[in-house]
């Protein structure tokens, strides 16, 4: 089969940059064809090996195709990034009319069997609008349904194309729920839908993500103190990672090391450096790290933490997971689609704070949220002094459905179930 997949970000860098990744090297490996449309800017290129140059085409931010850097699906990325809600006018049209030119491109260079499309956001109902008699599939990630909420504009003129989507990929039974009652695809009401879609295949299908098993595997833990934490992903607040420091902050007397890997941009990057240099040398700063030296770290660390304050489903966990690291992650419902039942000494879950908006807490809750995290963050560290080492059957049983070769088995199912119900 030929597969054009899409993103409109950097392949790389974020959860979805390394999911399509291994799309693309799973869907090589059983003898797809691929072809890449993304978006790149300097500093941001593609890994190298992922595609071939006459595989691929490519929006150019930061004064090539456009002058301005890449939208992010998140508002905070890890590198310098536009926010949708605060696009001009003249600049969506822009960003629109090169990603319409290069998919156009790309279809008529690759002849493609099949699109998959990341995010139900704007480039994916443009490439609707290109191809509406394709076999074509989305995958949600998380971030996308919230760029609905808070750009209604947009999501009002996009809608109608993302409905026409043959299967949608949620990554979650709950992000599923989402997905249904905003494209209204349990009740056919969506405008301009066509009825026949839902005949023969499933509309929103769970396929979760995965992870690197062939990296990401079971370490020898420490025997002794500190206990090792460990953190991955963006710096940013809507991650709670000020949060986090300022939390262990309160309980720095607990013989504990924090590892801060991933990458941020702007004030929120800074305040959480300011944080983690008040712990002085309880806490070491990676910067953004290879699979492989996150693997290599994850497999010396006790205990994974993600105090998030929203997630589609993210695949750190299953790697932290994977390496032996307890984890202790809010309570998100995407998360305990996959990490539910909970036995209470491997995985922990932390409440929710009350939210003024999608991932901000309110102000007069900050202090108690930081107290019922250090408490929380201090019974987990005195159970892993205790007894530092994991469950290994259960970190088996939760992980073993969850390799990329077995996920992608199951898009490779949507790949031909869509295919199928168009020649029917």
């Amino acid at each position: 089969m030929k597969i054009l997949h899409i993103i409109s970000q950097v392949p790389d860098f974020t959860g979805s940059g390394k999911f399509i990744q291994q799309v693309i090297i799973q869907a090589r490996a059983r003898g797809h064809e691929n072809f890449l449309v993304a978006g790149v800017q300097p500093g941001c290129d593609i890994p190298g090996g992922l595609i071939s140059e006459d595989h691929s085409v490519f929006v150019r931010f930061g004064g090539i195709d456009l002058d301005f850097p890449i939208p992010g699906m998140s508002d905070s990325m890890p590198y310098e990034s536009t926010v949708f809600a605060k696009m001009s006018s003249t600049d969506m049209t822009a960003y629109q009319g090169v990603f319409k030119e290069k998919i156009q491109e790309s279809l008529d260079r690759f002849q493609p069997d099949m699109v998959h499309a990341h995010h139900l956001w704007v480039v994916s109902a443009l490439a609707r609008q290109l191809v509406p008699d394709l076999p074509m599939v989305a995958t949600c990630h998380g971030t996308c349904l919230r760029q609905h909420r808070f750009c209604p504009g947009i999501s009002q003129n996009i809608k109608k194309f993302l409905q026409k989507i043959n299967c949608v990929m949620a990554l979650s039974q709950s992000q599923k729920m989402e997905i249904m009652d905003l494209l209204c695809l349990d009740s056919g009401k969506g405008p301009d839908r066509d009825p026949a879609l839902d005949q023969n295949i499933d509309r929103v299908a769970v396929m979760a993500g995965g992870y690197d098993h062939t990296l990401f595997q079971n370490g020898v833990k420490p025997r002794v103190s500190p206990v090792e934490l460990v953190y991955a992903g963006k710096l940013c607040r809507a991650k709670g990672v000020p949060w986090l420091l300022k939390s262990l902050k309160k309980i720095e007397d607990m013989p504990f090391r924090l590892h801060l890997a991933g990458s941020g941009t702007g004030s929120e990057k800074q305040t959480c450096l300011d944080l983690a240099g008040a712990l002085g040398p309880k806490v070491i700063y990676h910067g953004p790290l290879s699979h492989r030296d996150l693997a290599g770290l994850m497999g010396r660390c006790h205990l994974f933490v993600l105090p998030s304050f929203f997630e589609g489903v993210p695949l750190v966990l299953m790697e932290a997971l994977a390496c032996g690291c307890r984890l202790l992650v809010t309570d998100l419902p995407g998360v305990r689609d996959i990490m539910e039942p909970s036995d209470g000494k491997m995985i922990h879950f932390f409440d929710l704070p009350r939210l003024k908006n999608l991932d901000t807490p309110h102000e007069q809750d900050e202090g108690d949220l930081e107290e019922k995290l250090a408490m929380t963050l201090k019974q987990v560290m005195e159970e892993i002094l205790e007894n530092p080492a994991p469950d290994v059957g259960l970190i088996k049983k939760r992980t073993s459905p969850y390799t990329w070769e077995k996920v992608f088995a199951r898009i490779e199912s949507v790949y031909l179930s869509v295919q199928n119900s168009k020649f029917q």
